[in-house]
Formats: C-alpha cells, sequence, structure tokens
C-alpha cells in the first residue's frame, strides 16, 4: 500500500467469518475479479475492478475473521492515512472515541481502528 498524504482514504476492505461467500457475492453484484492475498496457513482475498487492456486494479480487500483480525467489525472499513496512527488513536480517546482495535503492526504499517462518538469505525492507518 503507498503512503499517501494524510487524510486521504487509502484502502477499504471487509472482515468476516464466510469471506469465500462475501468475495463470491462481490465478484458476482459488482463485478470485481479476485486473487488470493496468503495470510500463511489460509488466504485473504484482493478485490480488483477490471482495466482496460487486462489491468485490473485492486480496490479493496475481504479478509477472514480469524487471528490478529477476529475483533475487526464486520462491515466495509475505510483506511485512511495519517502520520501517526498512535497520537491518532490517542486524540480519538481525548475526543469522546473509541479504540476498537490496535494501534499495531500491519506488515511495513501501522494501524487502529477507532470508533468515533457517533458509533461509526474508521481504521487508520500510517508508517511505522
Amino acid at each position: 500500500m503507498e503512503e499517501k498524504p494524510p487524510g486521504t482514504i487509502v484502502w477499504t476492505d471487509l472482515t468476516v467469518d464466510d469471506s469465500e461467500g462475501v468475495r463470491d457475492f462481490s465478484r458476482e453484484v459488482v463485478g470485481w475479479k479476485s486473487a488470493p492475498q496468503s495470510m500463511g496457513d489460509y488466504d485473504d482475498f484482493n478485490m480488483m475492478a477490471p482495466g482496460p487492456s487486462g489491468k485490473d486494479t485492486p480496490v479493496a480487500g475481504v479478509c477472514h475473521a480469524r487471528g490478529a483480525n477476529a475483533n475487526l467489525p464486520a462491515q466495509w472499513l475505510v483506511y485512511v492515512q495519517v502520520e501517526d496512527v498512535e497520537a491518532s488513536a490517542q486524540r480519538a480517546r481525548e475526543l469522546g472515541g473509541a479504540v476498537v482495535d490496535g494501534p499495531r503492526a500491519m506488515g511495513a504499517l501501522r494501524f487502529s481502528v477507532i470508533r468515533d462518538p457517533a458509533g461509526a469505525v474508521l481504521a487508520l492507518i500510517g508508517p511505522r
């Protein structure tokens, strides 16, 4: 995932028990293609919009609710680039929100899922 300016939506994914079923649903309803993303002993899925000349563009992920992702809410989760994940998560708490998950490592990045005072969730993502 390429780093973008703070405040930019950089990814969207869904974490559910039946990721294969949701993958198939999304392919049929939205027209996305899918590609497996190895998670070690199982695969999650990158969902891709068909592009010109056969070049597909990754636009979202469909993930298993397993291991470290078991606590993530089953809804489409938007990831927003921030400069400092820990500082942003702390600021969310100070402003009446809550931290649902993390902050923690995600590959070469850090992320956290927060809940705002209205109850909506958002993922924060940034450099380690």
